[in-house]
């Protein structure tokens, strides 16, 4: 009976503990909706996370840090030297 007892106690303690871990998985998807909608509002802030999360990895003990570069940034310096190499004398 004690055993018994004991389980269904267990039981519950489980179940009150998932219900309080997808509380918590729901505010946290709240909060990051929120806030996405924030940063969508103002583009600069996105940049400014990146910056932030960038600092907060520095003071890590990593010794690689691989840094997203748009596309449209690497294809404006390759249009630049494309064009450049076309208008340069030939040696």
């Amino acid at each position: 009976m004690k055993r018994v007892m004991a389980r269904q106690a267990e039981a519950e303690r489980e179940r009150r503990a998932k219900v309080i871990h997808a509380q918590g998985e729901y505010q946290a998807a709240e909060t990051l909706a929120q806030a996405a909608e924030i940063m969508g509002r103002h583009p600069g802030s996105l940049q400014l996370r990146f910056l932030q999360t960038l600092t907060e990895v520095a003071t890590e003990r990593s010794t690689i840090v691989v840094m997203p570069v748009p596309i449209d940034i690497l294809s404006a310096f390759l249009t630049d030297r494309r064009r450049m190499e076309t208008l340069s004398p030939p040696s």
